[in-house]
């Protein structure tokens, strides 16, 4: 038996309801070396309920209120506890269910301890035998009140009743790409972190956060280029290093333990550009990869899809889901048409295979058949509009000049990361968006290191529908080479433009000539390292989207009429 030790890396608050929560540390053994993992000793978490004070709340029988839970090595000793769910290791001595109750705030502090495990690896410890090597929790709830809180405490607030319906606000942050910084520059890749976890205090009149984002390249994997092995991480230590470096920053580690967090991975996650048809040449770096990702970011997020990676949950009655759109994508040489970015759809002939994109279009239907234009949020971390200039796909339906023009492009878009590369996958949502009429869908994106907003309409013969769509970009939490990519002149500003055509035909039935386009305009752009607050309204029917700097301090952006503004409210169709 080893002492207590406070988590090596965490905790971390992850996914969150009105009722439960789930909280995620990562420990350490003596004899642990890196990635190399001590065989004889097993790693078991300690969760307690603490007061303001920091002591231990006990439940009607005097028992402490605190769980054992395991940390296993198949997951690099990190492991996950969901308060108001599961119940102790600890057998009788334990206390039974901790009740949460919504919209409340909580503190619970975290620790590892290490067991003597004599069993070679092919044979496992069940849950009930293992309970019974572990001191009484009363024990070692003693030794949890002692610890530093700054190396051991979480705080969290559980979610509105959802069964209350929309709530009349919710704000929320969102941000992507944190490249790591090098040598001196590791103090500048931690300080956006700092300001974002004051956004969790009630700052003057305005309310507290409830949740952040992380929309992709929480690590980079590559620093430099995936065509360098300088800086390229291709073992498991190499990846484990970034995770630790990035969840370890002070600032960083204190927006974990502060907010719920939910994530998403992108490219840097594993290499840059990553999509499945590089599975044949590099599928041990992609094994590598995603079992770091599932151990330091998947776990601690909801598992609504079994192991799958891409989830949804809901936050003060409004819908959110994030969509994996780096492990699914599948890209063909032959052309555009056979590229998929968020799984091959179903086969008409196995229909109970449900893809990813079907589990989106169905949500999307049913969030609307259920709660009618109450805001749905999209989240992906490939920007959905607008598209670059040089990879726009223009409209296949003008003349023949202008379609000899666009084909100019044809090679950069084929080439693209992002949505335009992925024509049928796009169709199939903005199709379903508008034969559904599908009101308040807001993309939610990162990655391309330029903040923006854009507004897509649906124009048929008979003039614009009232479908109301937007994307949200916010990007980058910090990249220091605003020369290399994110300019703003780089991007489509409005598809209706013919220097800029970017309109994108939906099938009209009969006569596609005539049918639907979705259209977009965007606006707000910056290269300034950020992160947003959306702030909705539900009297006002808009959300406010406030672009913050390193500091915390008001990014001033354009509206969409080229006015200078501190934040840019978008209005939305009304809900109830």
């Amino acid at each position: 038996m080893s002492g207590l030790r406070a988590p090596q890396l965490g905790p971390i608050v992850g996914h969150t309801s009105h009722d439960r929560c789930r909280l995620w540390i990562r420990g350490c053994a003596p004899r642990d070396e890196g990635a190399h993992l001590g065989a004889e000793m097993r790693t078991v978490g300690l969760l307690g309920v603490v007061d303001e004070r920091g002591r231990l709340r006990t439940d009607e029988a005097g028992r402490p209120w605190g769980y054992y839970f395991r940390l296993h090595r198949e997951f690099d000793r990190t492991g996950t506890f969901v308060l108001g769910q599961e119940t102790s290791l600890g057998g009788e001595d334990g206390p039974g269910l901790f009740p949460l109750e919504p919209d409340t705030e909580y503190r619970v502090r975290l620790a590892t301890l290490t067991v003597d495990d004599p069993l070679p690896d092919a044979e496992s410890l069940a849950d009930a035998d293992l309970a019974e090597r572990l001191p009484p929790l009363a024990t070692m709830g003693e030794l949890l009140e002692g610890f530093d809180s700054a190396d051991c405490e979480a705080r969290f607030r559980t979610f509105p009743d959802p069964d209350a319906g929309p709530a009349d606000e919710l704000s929320f942050l969102i941000g992507s790409c944190r490249y790591p910084g090098l040598l001196w520059k590791i103090k500048e890749a931690d300080r956006i972190f700092a300001p974002m976890a004051a956004q969790f205090q009630r700052q003057g009149g305005r309310r507290p956060a409830r949740f952040t984002l992380l929309m992709g390249d929480q690590i980079y994997a590559d620093k430099f280029n995936r065509h360098l092995p300088l800086g390229r991480a291709d073992t498991f230590e190499e990846m484990q290093s970034r995770y630790h470096e990035a969840f370890g920053a002070p600032n960083m580690r204190r927006l974990l333990r502060r907010s719920p967090v939910y994530m998403i991975l992108d490219d840097h996650e594993i290499e840059d550009n990553w999509s499945q048809d590089r599975l044949r040449d590099n599928h041990h770096l992609f094994n590598i990869a995603i079992g770091a990702y599932m151990s330091y970011q998947w776990s601690h997020g909801p598992r609504n899809f079994g192991r799958r990676l891409y989830y949804r949950f809901t936050c003060a009655g409004y819908p959110f889901f994030v969509v994996d759109t780096r492990t699914q994508r599948h890209r063909q040489r032959a052309g555009l048409h056979d590229n998929h970015l968020l799984g091959r759809p179903s086969l008409d002939a196995d229909p109970k295979h449900f893809s990813q994109l079907d589990r989106l279009l169905e949500w999307l239907s049913e969030q609307q058949r259920e709660h009618g234009n109450v805001p749905k949020f999209l989240v992906t971390a490939s920007v959905f509009a607008p598209s670059p200039i040089d990879e726009r796909l223009g409209n296949e339906l003008r003349d023949e000049p202008e379609r000899q023009r666009l084909e100019a492009n044809l090679e950069k878009r084929e080439a693209s990361d992002a949505w335009p590369a992925y024509p049928r996958t796009r169709l199939a949502i903005l199709q379903h968006i508008f034969d559904n009429r599908i009101q308040n869908v807001v993309f939610l994106s990162g990655d391309v290191h330029c903040a923006n907003i854009a507004r897509l309409s649906f124009e048929h013969e008979q003039g614009e529908s009232d479908l109301v769509a937007y994307d949200v970009t916010s990007s980058a939490l910090y990249w220091p080479f605003p020369f290399a990519d994110g300019d703003p002149n780089g991007f489509v500003h409005d598809s209706r433009e013919d220097e800029q055509y970017d309109g994108f035909p939906l099938d009209g039935g009969e006569n596609d000539r005539r049918g639907p386009v979705m259209h977009y305009r965007a606006w707000g752009f910056s290269q300034e390292d950020n992160f947003c607050r959306l702030e909705l309204d539900k009297a006002r029917h808009r959300l406010r989207v406030r672009v913050l700097d390193d500091r915390g301090e008001p990014v001033k952006v354009t509206d969409s009429e080229g006015r200078p503004v501190q934040a840019n409210d978008l209005p939305l169709a009304p809900w109830d």
